[in-house]
């Protein structure tokens, strides 16, 4: 198995004498959204095309073990955004509760008004670049309101359901329909560093491929459903390939240094449009799966690790060292770039929550279950909204990659072991798991 190196060893913790006149790099934060962990070339699907991911994934570190904090697009982001999992940020769910018969009533908009305040609580990756003279920029999905609510210093999206808008308004576009304005944004950067936040809705629903997509897929499935979804995978894959040309275009390659993950997994179910049950929304890694990506050319040398645990909770420590900036002490995740952190990493955690939240400001209210990865184990723990009957599942996702044999009566002494190590991560949330009795 071949291991990953880097150019120069791990980058340091914050700016060090000598090193602070070094200008900062660019930072590119592509994010898939709802797209299959194993659904790129790269990572062996045997239909999908995804060149320009491919291409990307030779000049980068891939980590193939990557993980989401949790399998549900607007927490995901909220935890790619901030650094912190949704029992820290306190964004749990897409939406508040229900208030009534009417989807957005007075009452639900004054909760969901609450909600986004978690935004302007949380130091922000846009926020926090801002002490070194970042611009940033918002496009493609984003549920925290305005994207200015985030730190951004321009974006796409207002983000008010009132005005007919939630989580992109006119940066559902970018990918679909136009790049114009996020072209627009690098080339007037004016020298100035930038983050991009660049979240197209793909290959999410509507799965509306172009036609000379879908062709070539009708011909590889029985399913309609399914070459529908794998046409929106290699659209995603052109898209990225589009904003990959302009900064070689305008010589920004260079000193950019680009992150690449997906919000969450996706199953297309063959018989019908939506996604299969152990996928999205689910604590199995067809939910929380996702490949990790590094390029930062002359910094990161391209390699593929399939053994280190990653999480998207590390991506904001890792562009914050890079601009020569610390992470704060809430974040839990490491950078990505310091080899011998990762080395010591043991175990990554995420939960599962309900759609809409139980009560917004009590997170332990929505959860549905726990689970942690330590090295080829992983363990779920049903919380106080798992469905149907509660169940312990212990897994080794190494050989058991797609989940399918539960190992919890064979091996009590890993469950036990990685219990005790969730409980110490998050205590409140240890203590409300629904566990089924002896």
């Amino acid at each position: 198995m071949q291991r990953r190196t880097f150019l120069g060893g791990a980058l340091a913790c914050a700016p060090l004498p000598g090193q602070t006149s070094a200008p900062p790099p660019n930072v590119v934060l592509i994010i898939s959204d709802d797209q299959a962990w194993g659904d790129y070339g790269f990572m062996g699907h045997p239909h999908v095309r995804t060149p320009r991911l491919d291409g990307l994934a030779r000049q980068s570190a891939v980590f193939t073990r990557g993980y989401s904090s949790t399998p549900l697009c607007c927490p995901s982001l909220a935890s790619i955004i901030t650094g912190l999992h949704p029992h820290q940020n306190r964004i749990t769910s897409n939406d508040p509760p229900r208030t009534g018969d009417a989807p957005w009533p007075p009452e639900r908009l004054a909760l969901r008004a609450r909600m986004i305040e978690n935004y302007e609580k949380s130091p922000t990756i846009p926020r926090l670049l801002a002490q070194r003279g970042y611009r940033s920029f918002q496009s493609g999905k984003w549920w925290g309101g305005s994207f200015a609510r985030g730190g951004f210093t321009a974006g796409m999206t207002h983000g008010d359901p009132a005005r007919g808008g939630r989580h992109g308004d006119e940066g559902l576009k970018i990918g679909r329909a136009t790049m114009q304005p996020v072209y627009d944004f690098i080339d007037g950067a004016g020298g100035n560093p930038f983050f991009l936040w660049f979240a197209p809705m793909m290959p999410h629903t509507p799965h509306n491929p172009p036609e000379r997509l879908l062709k070539h897929y009708q011909s590889r499935t029985p399913s309609i459903h399914v070459a529908r979804y794998w046409a929106m995978c290699e659209w995603w894959d052109e898209v990225c390939g589009q904003l990959l040309d302009h900064l070689d275009a305008k010589g920004l390659a260079a000193n950019t240094l680009l992150l690449y993950t997906c919000d969450n997994g996706w199953i297309q179910q063959p018989g019908a449009p939506g996604f299969a049950p152990r996928s999205k929304r689910s604590q199995y890694d067809g939910g929380v799966r996702t490949p990790l990506l590094v390029r930062w050319p002359g910094r990161v040398r391209p390699a593929r690790d399939e053994r280190t645990l990653v999480s998207n909770l590390d991506l904001a420590p890792t562009i914050l060292r890079a601009a020569g900036l610390g992470p704060t002490p809430d974040m839990q995740g490491l950078n990505l770039l310091d080899a011998a952190a990762l080395k010591r990493r043991e175990i990554v955690f995420g939960g599962v929550y309900t759609h809409d939240a139980v009560d917004i400001d009590r997170p332990v209210s929505s959860l549905q279950y726990l689970w942690a990865v330590e090295g080829p184990w992983k363990l779920i723990l049903p919380g106080p909204q798992a469905e149907g009957k509660p169940e312990v599942e212990l897994f080794n996702v190494v050989q058991d990659p797609h989940e399918n044999t539960n190992l919890s009566a064979r091996r009590p002494r890993e469950v036990a072991r990685i219990r005790e190590r969730i409980a110490a991560w998050w205590p409140e949330g240890a203590a409300a798991l629904r566990m089924p009795s002896a």
